[in-house]
């Protein structure tokens, strides 16, 4: 098993709160972490048929099945909710549930229903280049984006193109059914191409939904639901203006760089550098590392994008409350001073130090210089 850097504040906040929550992707490798952290702890799926009968006919005697109980896939019954609710308030025991699942809205609403103030949240994402790192050497930003990060590539050795195919139709005949009642499968399929498309773009949902030839309101609800199940997620817009006007819309990112790469139709990891979305699949992935850092920290996520009307923009800025942290990405792996001129503006506008603005190439090393820290792609752990 590749060491997850999640483990230690898992096994912290199971000694703090008496239900511990775990979300991610499907195959992000929750159940292989779970166990493996809590040896002592009764293992149970309701994706499992006769183990969900069984929860759902006596409840009581399911959650007596151990002292203490990981429940994977736990939204599948939401009644269980409740009995948690009140069997840990009875006992008073820390760490005596661990729930786990792979869609974030379903979880989320039944734990604000009935386990508010008793439930630690964490996020699993599938592998960050870091944990990745420590297992297996990659020198090649174009095989990484084409490969992605799910553990499962990794551990059985299993080639991109026959892993994500298989990965998003199980996604959608499971996961899609589940969350929304949606009719005709292929079409939603073709949506996720779509998105795939559109990463690292502006979220216009009148020209996705166009395109896809649905309603705006089938858009936004299957982008709930490819938000929920960790498929995609948004990059809000930061709200300090400084006197300009700004772009509203989010930008669209995918989790991870393999499946948005399956998604486009991309064969081999030799047709990235010359696709038209490389710069796009390049800059996702240095924010989705970027999110991953912080969710597998136990952190909410603090990355937002800048832009103003006349199109002036930075790619991410980091927001630390009392800092900004402003980042720009370049595919590029030759350096030129131009990497930094949208970092100069944005210096202008906010008076922020030059030593904490950073440009991501897609080179390798550190350099500092005048206007800012050169970063390649392999050193974002250098940025706070």
């Amino acid at each position: 098993m590749i060491p997850r850097e999640i483990k230690e504040k898992l096994i912290q906040l199971s000694g703090k709160f008496p239900v511990v929550s775990l979300t991610g992707p499907r195959q992000s490798g929750k159940t292989t972490l779970l166990i493996e952290s809590f040896p002592e702890y009764i293992y149970t799926s309701l994706e499992e048929p006769d183990t969900r009968i069984f929860a759902e006919s006596d409840p009581r005697r399911f959650l007596a099945s151990g002292p203490k109980m990981i429940i994977d896939e736990v939204q599948r019954i939401p009644e269980l909710f409740s009995y948690i609710q009140t069997i840990t308030d009875q006992s008073g025991q820390v760490g005596q549930f661990i729930i786990s699942g792979s869609q974030s809205f379903l979880l989320n609403e039944r734990i604000s229903q009935s386990l508010a103030g008793r439930v630690a949240i964490l996020h699993l994402m599938p592998l960050s280049y870091s944990e990745l790192s420590t297992y297996l050497n990659i020198d090649s930003i174009e095989k990484l984006i084409y490969n992605g990060f799910y553990p499962r590539l990794y551990d059985k050795e299993i080639e991109a193109q026959d892993f994500y195919p298989n990965y998003i139709q199980t996604y959608v005949e499971r996961d899609v059914r589940l969350l929304h009642n949606v009719q005709n499968l292929n079409s939603f399929i073709r949506f996720m191409k779509l998105c795939a498309g559109r990463a690292g773009q502006l979220l216009n949902l009148s020209s996705l939904a166009n395109d896809a030839g649905v309603s705006v309101n089938t858009a936004k609800s299957w982008l709930s639901v490819l938000e929920a199940s960790f498929v995609i997620f948004l990059l809000q817009p930061h709200h300090r203006n400084f006197n300009k006007r700004l772009v509203k819309m989010p930008k669209l990112y995918f989790y991870d760089t393999g499946l948005a790469s399956s998604l486009l139709g991309i064969s081999s990891a030799r047709q990235i550098d010359t696709h038209f979305q490389f710069g796009a699949l390049f800059e996702n992935l240095i924010i989705a590392e970027l999110l991953k850092r912080r969710l597998h920290q136990g952190k909410r996520n603090n990355l937002y994008f800048w832009r103003d009307h006349k199109g002036s923009e930075i790619d991410v800025i980091i927001d630390h409350g009392d800092s900004l942290i402003p980042i720009e990405i370049k595919s590029s792996r030759t350096y030129t001073q131009s990497f930094f001129s949208g970092l100069n503006y944005w210096r202008k506008l906010s008076g922020s130090e030059v030593k904490q603005h950073y440009v991501v190439f897609g080179g390798n090393g550190l350099m500092e210089t005048k206007d800012g820290i050169l970063l390649g792609w392999k050193e974002l752990n250098h940025i706070p």
